[in-house]
């Protein structure tokens, strides 16, 4: 097992070396960069603008660059922001855990919906409570979750006179106000993300329920939650763990609009205001952190496979 995280590892910080070389190269490419558009309006001479880019660097060819910001990375210096001067890794650090927080309330609300829902579509198979399930599960796949932000913010402030509190507040500022706060764009990712859980909780329970095991269990005379939840649902986890894992990717994705939809101040919004302003190390910094969140908790769920099923661990 050693052995098989430190050759995931390995293959990690070569992924997020090639998705970070592609995130610098294509934000080169976009028209326009953070000199012209600080001093768009200020009458600097052409003069004043190079000696701003060299100061920042940006006077180098993109190889150039790419190379100094690779060997700081690795030291830890992330660089600091083109338009505030502060340090990268100091901004990040204060807008992660907003991140983490929603990905986190967003799975769990996505698990608590999904994975009953979707044994109970197994259990009813093509009765009407299933073919019911199955409609709304679709419905929630083809919606898109910002869409369905401004729909709420709408809905609740027309018909209801509420918004969610402005100004953000932490957890341990103030439970009850972050709680307000982060509930409506938790759902909002969790809806989708748990119509995959159905679907996905109900083709594997079926497939198990059809099992000789399972027709061997119930000669036994076991009663039918213990069929259904020790025997049929653990030996379907191992999907919904790997489709979990791999929604991941979305989910993070996701928090980039509905963090600037909702005003949170994470790193979705943080990336969303960096690309308009071309702030390349704090744009090329997020998106390293968003790809090494999502190996890392890729690494956890094929850690979890052994503990969710023994054969695996036996391998």
């Amino acid at each position: 097992m050693i052995e098989y995280i430190v050759r995931r590892l390995i293959f990690g910080i070569f992924v997020l070396f090639i998705m970070t070389t592609f995130i610098f190269i294509v934000m080169r490419a976009v028209p326009g960069d953070v000199v012209t558009l600080q001093l768009a309006n200020s009458g600097a001479t052409a003069e004043q603008m190079d000696a701003l880019k060299a100061e920042m660097g940006l006077d180098k060819s993109v190889l150039g660059q790419l190379v100094d910001w690779v060997s700081k990375a690795i030291q830890g210096d992330l660089g600091n922001s083109l338009w505030s001067g502060q340090q990268v890794s100091q901004i990040i650090l204060e807008r992660l855990p907003v991140t983490i927080q929603l990905a986190l309330m967003s799975i769990v609300l996505a698990i608590i919906i999904g994975i009953p829902i979707g044994v109970i579509s197994a259990v009813k198979q093509n009765s009407f409570i299933d073919h019911f399930l199955k409609i709304i599960s679709i419905g929630g796949l083809s919606i898109p979750n910002f869409w369905l932000g401004l729909i709420m913010l709408t809905v609740l402030s027309l018909a209801l006179n509420w918004i969610p509190p402005l100004g953000y507040q932490s957890f341990a500022e103030n439970p009850f106000v972050n709680l307000q706060q982060m509930f409506l764009p938790a759902i909002c990712l969790a809806i989708t993300l748990s119509a995959s859980i159905v679907r996905m909780t109900r083709s594997a329970v079926l497939e198990v329920l059809h099992s000789e095991f399972i027709r061997t269990v119930r000669a036994k005379g076991a009663k039918e939650g213990i069929v259904i939840f020790k025997h049929a649902l653990r030996n379907s986890l191992v999907s919904v763990i790997t489709l979990i894992g791999l929604q991941i990717g979305y989910l993070l994705g996701g928090t980039v609009v509905l963090e600037s939809i909702f005003a949170l101040p994470g790193l979705g919004s943080l990336i969303f205001e960096s690309v308009l302003v071309r702030d390349y190390p704090i744009v090329q910094s997020t998106v390293l952190v968003f790809g090494g969140m999502f190996l890392l908790v890729n690494l956890i769920v094929d850690v979890m496979y052994g503990w969710v099923d023994p054969r695996i661990r036996a391998k």
